[in-house]
């Protein structure tokens, strides 16, 4: 007979998880009370990539079943969503932090500060946590540019993982350092902690500009170009994850793929021996007794930007570069070009 609860102590707070029993990944065999005792086998560093910041959920009541569906802006009918506001009824303890949408809207999200709200939420059916670039003393300036390289049809992890070099050697010339971890499908993702006192905007800009010095040298390899028909076989520097209300997902993360892979931190030198598919429920908490939260030193630095904002100007100056579409649902953008589709551009 099913359980229709438990309640589990989790550093002094009791958190119930209502139907542990319940299939969440059928092709492994995991069940809700797998995924609750994963997070806390990791609780120091899923912590880590949470504390203090603004944390949309990604929840899946029902499970990564066979046709189960994420719901988007445009099809909500879906099996999984987005959580942004706080859910109701939600423990004291669990704090929030107030968050500004590129709409002018606002929304007083999850803010992390104790592993027991991790548990209270993965009950709910989150799965991957989107924190901002920003912490909860001030949500107007994020303290990281995370770098996501995006491998588009006709490439995968491996093609990521040959870029990540030349990532991090242009990271060493801007005098900065950045950490990498896969994402848990194809993609890579690079953190660099950044001093927090420069706008969305400004931090966008510098991602920008770092994005197409990297294609300047790997022409054939990276791109810079928002729309699909321009990516050709490259992988993509997706430039509008530094953009407000775009969230990335965290370092340990489950992934909602059959297999339960997770985001998983690694180390530069041993990228080109790993695969996403090396990292899940259950080999993560092996590595991380192991290995320790290889991102914890991320929390040790604070670089300028000042070197890319600078860059930035270079290309507008002596190239005539400014600044790249932003995604469909913001609004017009000062210095902004048109939105519209190339093909569809010269057709008009």
């Amino acid at each position: 007979m099913a359980t229709p609860y438990e309640e589990i102590e989790v550093a002094g707070r009791t958190v119930r998880i209502s139907n542990p029993d319940k299939l969440y990944f059928p092709e492994r065999g995991f069940t809700k009370r797998d995924v609750v005792r994963y997070f806390l086998a990791v609780g120091d560093g899923i912590l880590g990539a949470l504390r203090e910041r603004p944390t949309t959920l990604e929840r899946w009541p029902g499970g990564v079943v066979p046709g189960a569906k994420l719901s988007t802006r445009g099809e909500a009918r879906g099996d999984a969503f987005y959580q942004k506001r706080v859910p109701k009824g939600a423990p004291p303890w669990v704090e929030t932090a107030r968050i500004t949408f590129p709409s002018g809207r606002t929304a007083d999200e999850i803010c992390p500060t104790e592993l027991a709200v991790v548990a209270w939420a993965v009950n709910l059916g989150t799965l991957t946590f989107h924190p901002w670039p920003v912490r909860r003393p001030d949500v107007d300036h994020p303290d990281q540019i995370r770098i996501d390289l995006d491998p588009q049809p006709g490439t995968d992890f491996s093609d990521a993982v040959r870029i990540a070099p030349h990532v991090r050697a242009l990271l060493h010339e801007l005098g900065m350092e950045g950490w990498p971890k896969t994402s848990g499908g194809r993609g890579l993702h690079v953190y660099v902690p950044i001093e927090p006192r420069w706008t969305f905007v400004e931090v966008r800009r510098a991602l920008i500009a770092f994005g197409r010095e990297l294609e300047r040298r790997l022409p054939d390899a990276v791109t810079i170009s928002w729309w699909k028909e321009e990516r050709g076989a490259r992988v993509f520097v997706d430039y509008n994850q530094a953009a407000r209300d775009r969230t990335i997902a965290s370092a340990y993360s489950v992934r909602p793929t059959p297999r339960a892979l997770v985001s998983a931190p690694v180390r530069w030198d041993e990228l080109e021996n790993v695969v996403p598919e090396d990292f899940d429920l259950v080999t993560m908490p092996k590595r991380f007794d192991e290995v320790g939260d290889l991102h914890e030193e991320l929390t040790r630095h604070a670089f300028s930007i000042e070197p890319l904002l600078e860059m930035a100007e270079r290309d507008e100056r002596d190239h005539g570069l400014g600044d790249l579409p932003y995604p469909p649902d913001y609004p017009k953008m000062p210095g902004e070009p048109k939105r519209v589709q190339p093909s569809r551009a010269r057709k008009a």
